[in-house]
């Protein structure tokens, strides 16, 4: 099986590595394709092309560059059901999570098409007598976009198009276990006539990372993923000069009030916490009941995740699909472990379960650990699979003093019919996204992906806004034109 091309310079580049890791499809332990392990040299003719294309696409005027992007958004319409078989093929998840996901993916190249708007200045006439100030936005330059495994459309699309917009090139570096996703995405750019050079795919692993965190060119630096990487890349690609946005992992908890709609808060709840398998950064991992709240919802919670159809994501009748590698299955099975030796009961079990059809599958059942004792490892682990575990509290300010000693930050969301204390818990939550009466609380693209302590570095977030802030930089004009100046020549 030939391995998965780079793309340099508006063409596809063989890979000169000798070593490659294997793209499995999760549900069935198929061999969908190859990566470099490494990397680098694709990287690094990646940055060169990309530094090559930059001075004549930033001279391209915003409502021109735009157009490529309305022409992107009708071939990813165009190519949706293909694009969605090939997230669910790649990673696990089911055919409706893969169609949310790039329906997601989409809006954010929407408002990107507003960056003849989002990208303007400000002046202001008479700074002092005969003297203007305009401040005006430019460029970066080359820009490096890494993603992760769990959304292989979505998190590119976060960043793509408002880097192009805004003048940029870039070379984006999928998760070496699913790039097959970003393979298609860049085909459909390919089509549109974009400058060669304009948009650059390296794939492979760390050594293809490193190169984008060290080379001169590149200017700025998204990245999505786990915290411990999070810290490296920001770490590395800062020494180095380099604008960052780290995304990272997460310990999200959501808090269930007495008077919370039951039939409602379980449904969504258990929607957020199994979906996509759990691997999600706004994936519920923490349900604390408040009061009376505890035994209603740990009952009926369990009740409804062990309803859930496991399977092949290609199914349309399967609601959860597996998780993404052996080693991953292996260590959420581990961390289950642990949890119960610290003193938690799996009230609902999802290890070992073996069917004739998920054999050479990676899959794991729904698992709901209840009674996990605050400050164990397991409340502050990132599980990111199928795994609830849920902590009782008598009090909402109980409640909130538990997540703000997580170092996670990330998200949290509440069930209430309390007004009063739905403020009272988004005033004080120490979360960068909310969520009241709300599972996922996931941004439109018209405003930032936040996040806070260990759950993001940097300082501008990915959508919207901030993502024309990050991919900008402000220049200062301050100008006089003193009267007869042209007669002094």
């Amino acid at each position: 099986m030939e391995p998965i091309t780079h793309y340099v310079g508006g063409c596809p580049q063989a890979p000169k590595d000798e070593v490659f890791s294997e793209i499995r499809n999760p549900a069935t332990g198929e061999l969908l394709g190859r990566v470099p392990a490494d990397g680098g040299e694709g990287a690094l003719a990646a940055v060169e092309a990309a530094s090559r294309a930059f001075l004549d696409w930033r001279r391209i005027p915003a409502g021109e560059r735009i157009q490529y992007l309305f022409g992107f958004k009708q071939l990813l319409e165009a190519n949706f059901d293909e694009i969605a078989r090939t997230i669910t093929l790649e990673n696990g998840k089911t055919l409706a999570e893969s169609r949310g996901e790039l329906r997601r993916g989409i809006e954010n190249v929407e408002v990107a098409c507003g960056i003849p708007t989002l990208m303007q200045g400000y002046n202001l006439e008479d700074i002092a007598q005969g003297i203007d100030e305009i401040m005006i936005r430019q460029p970066l330059g080359v820009v490096a976009i890494i993603t992760p495994f769990n959304f292989p459309s979505m998190i590119p699309l976060w960043f793509l198009p408002y880097a192009l917009a805004c003048g940029n090139t870039l070379v984006l570096k999928p998760s070496e276990k699913t790039p097959l996703t970003v393979t298609k995405i860049i085909d459909l750019l390919g089509r549109l006539d974009l400058p060669p050079g304009v948009v650059n795919v390296a794939n492979g692993c760390k050594g293809a990372v490193d190169v984008l965190l060290d080379h001169p060119d590149v200017r700025a630096v998204s990245f999505v993923g786990s915290t411990p990487v999070a810290k490296y890349i920001y770490a590395r690609a800062s020494a180095n000069g380099k604008r960052v946005q780290c995304q990272g992992g997460a310990k999200n908890h959501v808090v269930v009030m007495p008077d919370a709609d039951a039939e409602m808060t379980v449904k969504i709840v258990s929607d957020s916490a199994f979906g996509c398998a759990g691997q999600r950064c706004l994936a519920v991992s923490t349900a604390v009941t408040v009061g009376e709240a505890r035994d209603h919802f740990r009952d009926a919670i369990v009740d409804v995740a062990s309803s859930l159809s496991v399977g092949s994501g290609l199914d349309e009748s399967v609601q959860m699909g597996p998780v993404i590698t052996s080693q991953s299955k292996e260590r959420i099975e581990g961390l289950i472990e642990q949890g119960v030796a610290e003193g938690a009961k799996a009230v609902l079990d999802g290890r070992g379960v073996k069917t004739s059809t998920h054999k050479n599958g990676n899959f794991l059942y729904p698992t709901v650990l209840d009674n996990v004792s605050s400050g164990s490892t397991l409340s502050e682990t990132e599980i990111f699979g199928p795994v609830l575990s849920l902590v009782h509290v008598n009090t909402i300010e109980a409640a909130i003093e538990l997540i703000a000693a997580n170092p996670y930050g990330n998200a949290s969301s509440i069930f209430t019919s309390d007004g009063a204390v739905a403020r009272k818990f988004r005033y004080e939550v120490p979360t960068g996204n909310v969520g009241v009466n709300i599972g996922v609380a996931a941004p439109m693209a018209y405003f930032p992906f936040s996040g806070w302590k260990d759950s993001f570095l940097g300082v501008m977030h990915g959508q919207g806004r901030d993502a024309v802030e990050f991919y900008t930089d402000k220049k200062v004009v301050v100008e006089r034109w003193p009267k007869n100046w042209s007669r002094k020549f």
